[in-house]
């Protein structure tokens, strides 16, 4: 997911606590702030990594992400970043990005709510599967 999208998620303004965590509940983090940006990236590395057609992500300050239990195992998934996801369950969780350091983009669907974060945008489309059918106009 290199390439960062405008729209904001309907959180922006009022600070809220956002926790989540992978499947098998090993790793959890919190994060704290408001106005996420959210999008679904469409791009074959993130279909790859995660094995479905796309995944919906929201960008936090890393200074906003915090780990409360557990470790993610990392995996440098390109010359672009690095990928973390559980080491017991291998759910994905977070991307962080060389281009974008202050930052980490993280798993909308590990939230333990994940509609508090509706997607506003899609990424890559150029490169999504022929049989998606997008609802919003990005």
């Amino acid at each position: 997911m290199n390439e960062r999208v405008e729209e904001k998620a309907t959180n922006e303004g009022e600070s809220q606590m956002l926790e989540g965590g992978c499947f098998c509940g090993a790793v959890r983090y919190e994060v704290s702030g408001a106005g996420y940006e959210t999008c679904n990236c469409h791009c074959s590395m993130c279909r790859r990594a995660s094995g479905a057609p796309f995944v919906a992500w929201f960008v936090v300050p890393k200074s906003e992400f915090k780990v409360v239990s557990g470790t993610f195992k990392e995996l440098r998934s390109s010359e672009h970043g690095i990928r973390g996801f559980c080491a017991d369950c291998g759910t994905p969780v977070t991307c962080e990005l060389d281009t974008d350091p202050e930052v980490i983009d993280v798993t909308t669907c590990s939230l333990d709510d994940p509609e508090q974060l509706p997607s506003k945008t899609d990424v890559h489309t150029d490169t999504q599967l022929s049989w998606i059918r997008l609802s919003h106009v990005s």
